[in-house]
């Protein structure tokens, strides 16, 4: 519906606004997910409407700034991949020039919200801010670049701590791993759709990195990410709620691999899309946790 508005209201718009995936909210809730469990148990409630705000605008943002980025440095590869070869600068409708105007642009807006916050904060942007630009190139150099993006997706968990207690604690970083594992898994789901045409451009990932375990790996990275967050809920002393939602999450990571099981990529690309629930699942968890407290 946005998408179309701006066709026919500023059509030379469009392509930019495809560019920073504005019109697919998944990247962007994979962020906030993570970030909206940092900020709950950060403040162990509600953190306020400035915090949320701050952090809820600033994921989009910054989310958006890395997809121009990632165009920028695709831009010679995603014309031969089946899955990108519509995206705005593969058929031209933006220029290289234009995506770095808009990753600059994005950026400083996103960096202007961390300056209403405090010293710590502001100082773990700058890091985040390396992150989100160094990934789309780490696929020339390693075939871990799920890792990179995982801490780039991560970075807003010690920022939120950071923003709302002044301090980043072991929990924050307990959280941050779980996130990080969690992120290698479902981009290795979104990795596996582009499998065949990787190999054929000679395009690094963990995918590709995997073959044949690639099922083992992402189901163990799964386990993993669960035992992590039954670690947080020991040392945040969260409730039976948490841990209800920490069963859902594990009950769709099951589900995901039965998807995957015979490695077709629309069903990659729908195990994908699934771990929105799971983000949702895990904050529900904390969210009625300490509503109910």
């Amino acid at each position: 519906m946005i998408s179309q508005q701006i066709q026919q209201r500023w059509p030379a718009a469009l392509p930019y606004w495809q560019l920073a995936r504005l019109d697919r909210p998944i990247g962007s809730l994979l962020l906030l997910w993570p970030t909206w469990w940092a900020l709950w148990i950060a403040a162990q409630g509600w953190p306020g409407l400035h915090l949320f705000v701050v952090f809820t605008l600033g994921v989009i943002l910054t989310r958006a700034a890395g997809c121009a980025v990632n165009d920028f440095a695709d831009r010679n590869i995603d014309g031969h991949v089946k899955r990108t070869n519509q995206r705005p600068l593969a058929t031209g409708a933006a220029t290289p020039r234009g995506a770095l105007l808009l990753f600059a642009g994005l950026m400083l807006l996103a960096f202007l919200l961390v300056l209403t916050t405090n010293r710590l904060t502001i100082l773990l942007s700058l890091p985040a801010l390396a992150l989100a630009f160094c990934y789309p190139f780490a696929k020339r150099y390693t075939h871990l670049p799920q890792v990179v993006l995982g801490a780039a997706f991560s970075m807003g968990i010690p920022m939120a701590f950071a923003a709302v207690t002044g301090e980043v604690p072991a929990a924050a970083w307990l959280l941050f791993t779980a996130n990080l594992l969690w992120t290698v898994a479902y981009d290795t789901f979104y990795a596996m759709v582009d499998r065949d045409d990787d190999l054929r451009i000679g395009v690094k990932s963990t995918a590709v990195l995997f073959g044949d375990m690639d099922r083992v790996m992402t189901a163990s990275l799964q386990g993993m990410v669960i035992l992590a967050l039954l670690m947080l809920g020991s040392r945040a002393e969260l409730g039976a709620l948490y841990y209800t939602g920490v069963a859902a999450a594990a009950g769709l990571f099951g589900y995901q691999q039965w998807l995957i099981r015979d490695r077709q990529r629309d069903d990659c690309f729908r195990a994908f899309l699934n771990n929105n629930w799971v983000g949702a699942a895990v904050f529900a968890g904390i969210f009625f946790h300490f509503l109910a407290a």
